[in-house]
């Protein structure tokens, strides 16, 4: 009865497998152009087929089972198709007809993207309406989630660097933008600024992708970095249910987890909800240094109707770990620096340092069409932030002996704690028109903008520096004419100064507990502070022939309370009128060209707040102010299959604010009076072939210092920016009829040419080239994908960046992440 049994088994499985059908089909819009990457769902009880179109709208299921299924075919910026049909042998190729969604109700994004591209074809932050990006007369590189995910990217900085003319120069949310610094310390999200990402950077899991606006975008934004602003632009609820969890574990004790949940949560598709939460806690190359941070994002979509739209969203990150200050090294020695005088892994630091930021965003949108012709757009953000810090950091100096000759194998240290409560505000609302006059058409918008940052009284820093006196205080600095009246200490030989916090010996170092208690500290409580900012703004986009013009002018008012409701209160404030105008000229079907002239505004104020005992910088400096000169190109080549991006700009800035550099006065700032960058770019983005995609990118940038109180340094290079960079990510998906069919890899290459240092020019950080690799699983019939990434696979040695001898950014050796991922 057994073998019966057996037998009757076998021969009904070998049934059903002689019955499996291959089924194919086309997708293609109402204008009969083939549409990629269309997620396609095949279902029934018994079973579910899930795959994708290639670049030509071509689809195919192989190992389907016969009988009655439900197709649905979903692509971004297209209604959903559901329909009924039976398969079997005589089944024909079937060919799915989408209809274009109405783009109006979408001026920011409340629904998500279902495209697998590394490019955008959009954006919505640049112009603050939905515009193809071919049309805007802007630079703007995106970096979308599906090459974050391909580079296993988890951090901004391993996403943005992809960018053209992005260079990551230190461990901090802090990047060179066409060869100019960023100054804000906060980040834009869904184009409403925040407050405070500066030192440790943001999670991507929950992004759906990440644009650079290059050159100052204040006409639009405000207070932005005349270089680019990187903006994030978070993942929204789809109409399709999808869920997906991955785990990830790799070099440096690394331990990953993510969640994305998304879908309709009633039948009529009106409520939809997006569910991404992250975990992480890793160690690193670096000595001391770790890491474990949590996000948790909800957001949900509420669209009744095609008129209105409510998207509510929520950001919560909480991130403990110790601040990096980055490698020291020895001093000069017969004229030459070598920067591998010390490990890699060296860190200036003590045991019981910490860092911990909390934070929490909450973001609201709502949208609605009153005709064909108006809308409305309003979206409002609070957040809210909070620090508490205990480090041990250098001075920027080496210690000194009894006769103030430097010793190069002590660095000078400090010891700082602070806690501080920021919260802010931000109110956006403009109206958008339709309107034709003559052969002119127009989409004219006008708005308000109001953004309000907060600093709360009960903040406050404790600074422990210098050196001690005999009479038992201490001072800033050792002045040798009066060495009797420092207390005095010998080590390894040399008589010097005792310093109010130990020496670091970059020979024998110690990392242990510090005993905090035996410093003297200078106590300060934090001014409360209360920065605010708003703008009226009016955008016309007048389209005639083959030509699209940009007319954009925004009055900016800018106010710097500090000591913010106390009785000696200090008011400053500024205001400015800003322009910006482009042009875009339509030569053919494949080829933009574009012509941009913009100015920027950025008071100095959140700049200095990362020295916060100073007084009031709008008082202390005047704004930054800057213009951009841009020539450009955008075409699409091969059907849309590659898209290319150049661009020529020139960007000139003044008043630019900058730490001195002051051993004895670490928290001190000047201002240099105008530096000059020049340059061109290049991005090739999209398919060499249907199953071979490439993200290219070129940049080169020519920065100089054209006004400085220092004469030694007017037309000297700018510092911590390459001449040249390049970064290329290759995927190439093995074809469906070989035996490597579920099967893809990746390869990388990043370069980066030689940098100044920030603050000592008597040495550059070398230029580096770095080769990435990966390979992917990703059955088409399966769940579990996994893919495994390698970095910097011949394990160079080599440096982002540098600020002096005690302050070098080395890059992360070899290392690896295996991540498995599950979708259901």
């Amino acid at each position: 009865m057994k073998y019966l049994y057996i037998a009757a088994t076998l021969v009904i499985s070998s049934v059903k497998i002689c019955a499996q059908e291959n089924f194919s089909g086309e997708v293609t819009g109402q204008d009969g152009k083939k549409i990629g990457n269309v997620h396609i769902i095949i279902k029934n009880k018994e079973g579910e087929y899930k795959t994708t179109t290639n670049p030509e709208g071509n689809f195919i299921v192989t190992g389907i089972l016969p009988g009655l299924y439900h197709i649905e075919a979903n692509a971004n910026a297209y209604d959903s198709y559901n329909h009924q049909i039976k398969i079997d042998s005589t089944t024909p190729k079937i060919f799915i007809q989408l209809f274009r969604q109405t783009n109006e109700i979408q001026n920011v994004e409340i629904l998500g993207r279902s495209s697998k591209k590394y490019y955008s074809d959009y954006s919505f932050t640049a112009t603050r309406i939905a515009a193809d990006n071919k049309d805007i007369p802007l630079s703007i590189s995106t970096v979308s989630k599906e090459l974050m995910a391909d580079k296993q990217a988890y951090q901004l900085g391993d996403a943005v660097k992809m960018a053209s003319s992005v260079t990551p120069v230190s461990y901090y949310n802090q990047f060179s933008i066409r060869g100019i610094a960023q100054n804000e310390e906060g980040t834009i999200i869904n184009g409403m600024r925040t407050r405070q990402y500066y030192f440790m950077q943001p999670i991507t899991s929950n992004l759906e992708k990440i644009e650079v606006i290059k050159g100052p975008a204040s006409a639009i934004m405000g207070s932005v970095d005349p270089g680019g602003s990187i903006v994030l632009i978070t993942k929204k609820p789809l109409k399709t249910t999808r869920r997906e969890v991955s785990i990830s574990a790799g070099s440096f004790s690394t331990i990953r987890g993510t969640m994305d949940f998304t879908g309709p949560l009633n039948q009529d598709k009106t409520l939809l909800y997006r569910f991404n939460a992250a975990y992480s806690e890793a160690k690193s190359f670096r000595d001391l240094q770790a890491q474990k941070a949590i996000l948790i994002s909800p957001s949900f979509s509420y669209i009744p109707n095609d008129k209105t739209a409510i998207n509510v969203e929520m950001i919560y990150n909480d991130s403990n770990g110790r601040i990096d200050r980055g490698q020291p090294i020895f001093g000069a020695k017969d004229g030459a620096t070598d920067l591998r005088s010390t490990p890699i892994s060296f860190n200036l630091g003590a045991v019981n340092d910490y860092f911990k930021s909390k934070e929490l965003i909450i973001m609201s949108n709502f949208t609605h069409r009153f005709t064909d012709k108006i809308s409305i757009n309003t979206s409002y953000m609070k957040q809210t932030w909070k620090e508490d810090l205990q480090e041990h950091r250098t001075t920027n100096a080496f210690a000194v002996d009894k006769n103030n000759n430097p010793i190069p194998t002590f660095a000078a240290m400090q010891m700082v704690q602070r806690d501080q409560f920021w919260n802010t505000d931000n109110l956006n609302t403009y109206l958008t028109f339709d309107v034709k006059t003559g052969p002119l058409q127009h989409k004219i918008l006008a708005g308000y903008d109001y953004l309000s940052t907060h600093k709360h009284k009960g903040g406050a820093q404790n600074t422990a520096r210098g050196y001690l006196l005999t009479n038992g205080k201490t001072t800033s600095s050792y002045d040798p004419k009066n060495a009797d009246s420092y207390q005095m200490i010998t080590v390894d030989g040399i008589t010097m100064p005792k310093p109010n916090v130990e020496h670091f010996n970059l020979v024998n170092p110690v990392y242990n507990i510090k005993n905090t208690s035996e410093y003297i500290f200078a106590k300060a409580a934090l001014p409360p502070a209360l920065i605010t900012s708003g703008g009226l703004y009016m955008q016309d986009q007048i389209k005639w022939n083959k030509f699209n013009l940009f007319l954009s002018l925004r009055q900016e008012w800018f106010q710097d309370v500090t000591n913010y409701k106390e009785n000696n209160e200090i008011v400053v404030k500024d205001s400015k009128l800003i322009p910006r105008i482009g042009l875009t000229y339509t030569v053919n079907d494949k080829i933009n060209i574009y012509a941009s002239y913009i100015e920027g505004f950025q008071p100095q104020s959140n700049t200095a707040s990362l020295a916060p005992i100073t007084i009031p910088s709008g008082r202390a400096f005047q704004p930054l102010i800057s213009n951009s000169k841009e020539v450009g190109m955008k075409a699409d080549f091969f059907n849309k299959k590659i898209h290319v991006d150049l661009a020529i700009y020139e960007i000139i800035q003044k008043n630019i604010l900058l730490n001195a550099n002051d051993p004895s006065n670490p928290d001190l700032l000047i201002t240099r009076g105008k530096e000059r960058s020049r340059g061109f770019e290049m991005d090739i983005i999209g398919y060499i072939l249907p199953n071979w995609q490439i993200y290219a990118t070129y940049g080169y940038n020519d920065a100089k210092i054209v006004e400085d109180t220092n004469p030694a340094l007017v037309g000297a290079r700018k510092q911590n920016t390459p001449f040249h960079s390049v970064n290329v990510w290759q995927k190439y998906s093995f074809p469906q009829n070989t035996v490597m069919k579920d099967f893809a890899i990746g390869l990388g290459i990043q370069y980066s040419g030689n940098k100044v240092p920030m603050y000592n020019r008597s040495f550059l950080v070398p230029d580096y080239t770095l080769l990435d690799t990966a390979i992917y699983y990703t059955p088409k019939q399966g769940h579990l994908e996994m893919a495994l990434n390698v970095n910097n696979l011949f394990n160079k040695t080599y440096w982002l960046g540098a600020q002096n001898y005690l302050r070098l950014f080395p890059g992360a050796p070899r290392n690896a992440m295996l991540t498995a991922t599950y979708k259901f």
